[in-house]
């Protein structure tokens, strides 16, 4: 097990290239159960969650094959419609698997699947999809089984209580696109990544109108071919990197950000201070102002502000001047990362699903625990910018989402680096 050595103070300056979008990969790895034919999928990063996507199909019988950032999916020996308990416990995108097997075999048997602990995150969006389309789905054992001879299209609501839901729009998506007639998606998740999945998916002979708005239509078709396909760069590492030149007051060139892709949190940036810069490779990230400057943030569903990047602001508030309020809409109970923040000098009340952030002088380094990957990533820009030396462990949740994180801060200027705990 590894841990991250960080020294604060240091000014960011310099270029760093985004990797693949992680929440673009795992449904589109997912997706090509749906062929026989080879799928070949460039700009994958190299994450645990990815390898225990590429895991999955090789233990449901596909042949992965791996160069660099290139992954060659084909169809390898027996056919398998059960995804184990083994694999799928350590990650929730493990569901994505469920749509997809169903279309193509009329059957699949997923376990329920795990994943970071950041609040409960049901499961029910994507069962109700599959049923809609037709489905008998039974819990067994601990597995969700879900059969139908053939399904048929129809309209599906997947309006959730705190939105919509992207996995499950796309695993309704991956089910609709080989059943019988038209299938129509009301209140879609409009996410960059179902738009890139649509993007796979059509690439594969599927008929798509719709992705990247609320409503997505889908007319179903016999068979699908194989692709290829080059996976969006990921926003939520280039929001990292944006917050972490703001943090230590650098400059940042962040190659393969999309501004359109975060535009929620390009405008709070530019609220508090910062300045943000499209560029033809990408984007560039520094402050206007000498201080950061609070801000009121509400995450919600795209494009609203992302839930994901709501742990990384709340870091960079922290060292504001005044008082700011954070309100999480779509996983109420994520916050885990507070009382580690508080430990580094922070100064974060927790009323309900909101968090009161006063900011304060300097954070001081301290020992921390990331308990979630998006809190991992909020605990190094804290590092960056504190006074002293920071220890953090339990990072494996960071490599479930960031790839050679600490290789592309030091390239930029940090004092960090990789130690055996």
């Amino acid at each position: 097990m590894h841990k991250l050595l960080i020294r604060g103070g240091k000014r960011l300056s310099g270029r760093v290239k985004v990797s693949g979008a992680k929440n673009a990969c795992l449904p589109i790895l997912a997706a090509t159960l749906l062929t026989e034919q080879r799928c070949l999928i460039s700009n994958v990063p190299a994450l645990k969650d990815v390898e225990t996507m590429l895991s999955i199909l090789e233990s449901l019988g596909r042949r992965v094959k791996r160069r660099g950032g290139d992954i060659e999916i084909d169809q390898g020996g027996v056919t398998e419609v059960t995804a184990r308990y083994d694999l799928v416990r350590t990650m929730r995108a493990s569901i994505a698997v469920l749509g997809p097997l169903l279309a193509r075999y009329g059957e699949a048997r997923v376990s329920f699947p795990g994943g970071c602990v950041i609040g409960p995150r049901p499961i029910d969006l994507h069962l109700k999809g599959l049923r809609e389309l037709g489905a008998q789905i039974t819990v067994e054992e601990g597995y969700i089984v879900a059969r139908a001879k053939k399904l048929k299209g129809a309209r599906v609501y997947l309006g959730g209580h705190f939105g919509s839901s992207v996995l499950a729009t796309a695993n309704t998506m991956m089910a609709a696109v080989m059943a019988s007639g038209e299938t129509v998606i009301e209140d879609a998740a409009c996410e960059p990544e179902i738009t890139d999945l649509a993007s796979f998916l059509s690439g594969m002979g599927a008929d798509i109108d719709g992705a990247g708005t609320p409503t997505i239509r889908i007319r179903g078709v016999k068979s699908l071919s194989g692709t290829e396909h080059r996976v969006i760069f990921d926003r939520i590492e280039a929001g990292t990197y944006m917050m972490a030149a703001l943090i230590t007051d650098g400059k940042l060139d962040i190659l393969g950000a999309d501004i359109s892709h975060n535009i929620a949190l390009v405008d709070k940036i530019r609220e508090i201070g910062g300045m943000v810069k499209e560029g033809p490779e990408g984007v560039s990230v520094s402050r206007r102002s000498r201080k950061i400057k609070p801000a009121d943030i509400t995450t919600f569903t795209y494009p609203g502000f992302p839930t994901d990047l709501q742990a990384q602001m709340m870091s960079l508030v922290s060292i504001s001047g005044g008082i700011s309020v954070i309100t999480e809409k779509v996983y109420p109970e994520r916050f885990i990362h507070i009382s580690e923040l508080n430990r580094m000098g922070a100064n974060i009340i927790l009323e309900g699903a909101t968090a009161i952030v006063k900011g304060v002088g300097r954070l001081s380094g301290a020992p921390v625990m990331a308990s979630d990957l998006r809190a991992s990533a909020a605990l190094v820009l804290a590092a960056l910018v504190a006074e002293g030396d920071t220890e953090i462990s339990r990072i494996y949740h960071l490599d479930r989402g960031y790839e050679r994180i600490e290789e592309k801060l030091s390239g930029v200027g940090a004092d960090i680096r990789r130690v055996e705990e």
